[in-house]
C-alpha cells in the first residue's frame, strides 16, 4: 500500500485510471455520435476543457494562466488535437472501440520517428525494429476480409500521424510551457476553431434529449488529461510510458460490455503484436534512460 502512496506509485496509478477514463470517453463517443451532431460535440468538448481548466487554475495562477511564450506553437498543438480529436469522433462511428484504439496506440513509436527526423534524435535500430512490428500487428487488425477493413480505416491512420506530431510538439514545449497553461489553450484553440461551425451545427432538440451524454465527453476527456498531467508531475514518461498501453485492455472491455464486439483471431493476434511492440518500445526507454543515469 506505501508504493502507490509514494510519487512514482502515484503517477501509475493516475495514468492507468486515465487510460479507463479515455476508453470510456471512447465508448461514450462511439454511442453518442451516433444520435447528435458530431461537430456540436466537437466543440461542446473543448468548450468543457476550457471552461473548466480556467475555474480550476485561474484561482491559482491568475493571470500567469494565459501567459504563453510560445503562443503559435499553442495554436498548432491545440489545432493537431482537434484534428485528432475529429477522426476520432467520426473514426468511431464506423469502427469497434477496441480495434481502434490498438492503432491509435501506434503514435507514441510514429512520434519516435518523427523526433528523430524533426528534432534530430537518435533512435536506436532496436526501436525502428520495433516500430516495424507495431505495424505487422497493425496489418493484421486492417487486414482485407477482417472485421474493421474498409474506406473508415482512414480515421485512426490519418489520427496516428496527426497525434504523434501532437506528441512531438508537445515534447518540444514540455520544458517553457506551464502543464496547465498548454491544458488552457488546447482547449481554447479547439472551442474557438468550432465556434463558426455551431452556425450550421448546433441542434438544440438533441442538447435537450443527450445533454448527459455531452456532459460524459466533457468530463472524460478534460479529467483523462488533466490525470496525465499529474501523472507525468509525479513520475517520468520513462516510468509512465509502458502503463499507457493498459487503454488497449480498457477498449476490449469496453467494446464487449457495451457493444458485445469481440474481435477475431487474427485480430486479436494482431493487437497483442501492438500492444508488445508499445511495451517493448516502452522498456528501451526505461533501459536507455537508466544507462544514461549511470
Amino acid at each position: 500500500m506505501s508504493f502507490w502512496r509514494s510519487r512514482q506509485g502515484g503517477g501509475i496509478l493516475l495514468i492507468m485510471v486515465s487510460t479507463l477514463t479515455f476508453a470510456l470517453g471512447d465508448s461514450a463517443t462511439r454511442h453518442v455520435t451516433q444520435v447528435a451532431p458530431v461537430l456540436m460535440l466537437l466543440w461542446f468538448r473543448y468548450a468543457f476543457q476550457t471552461v473548466t481548466t480556467l475555474l480550476m487554475r485561474f484561482p491559482v495562477q491568475k493571470t500567469s494562466l494565459f501567459i504563453t511564450p510560445n503562443p503559435k506553437f499553442q495554436a498548432l498543438r491545440g489545432g493537431l488535437l482537434l484534428t485528432t480529436s475529429f477522426c476520432s469522433f467520426y473514426g468511431l462511428q464506423h469502427l469497434p472501440v477496441g480495434e481502434f484504439t490498438a492503432i491509435v496506440m501506434l503514435s507514441p513509436m510514429v512520434a519516435t520517428a518523427m523526433a528523430a527526423i524533426v528534432l534530430k534524435n537518435h533512435v536506436a535500430h532496436v526501436r525502428w525494429l520495433l516500430m516495424a512490428v507495431g505495424l505487422v500487428g497493425v496489418l493484421l487488425v486492417v487486414r482485407p476480409g477482417g472485421q474493421v477493413f474498409g474506406w473508415a480505416l482512414l480515421f485512426p491512420l490519418v489520427l496516428v500521424v496527426t497525434y504523434a506530431w501532437f506528441q512531438v510538439l508537445t515534447s518540444r514545449l514540455s520544458g517553457d510551457e506551464n502543464p496547465y497553461t498548454t491544458h488552457f489553450y488546447t482547449g481554447l484553440v479547439g472551442a474557438v476553431v468550432m465556434s463558426p461551425v455551431l452556425l450550421w451545427s448546433w441542434d438544440t432538440q438533441a442538447l435537450l434529449d443527450h445533454w448527459p451524454w455531452y456532459l460524459v465527453l466533457g468530463a472524460t476527456a478534460t479529467a483523462g488529461h488533466l490525470m496525465l498531467i499529474r501523472a507525468f508531475n509525479r513520475a517520468n514518461a520513462v516510468v509512465l510510458s509502458p502503463y499507457l498501453y493498459t487503454q488497449i485492455a480498457f477498449a476490449m472491455l469496453a467494446g464487449w460490455v457495451f457493444f458485445n464486439h469481440m474481435p477475431d483471431s487474427l485480430a486479436w493476434l494482431g493487437i497483442a503484436v501492438i500492444a508488445a511492440s508499445g511495451v517493448g518500445n516502452a522498456m528501451l526507454s526505461v533501459r536507455e534512460a537508466t544507462q544514461q543515469r549511470q
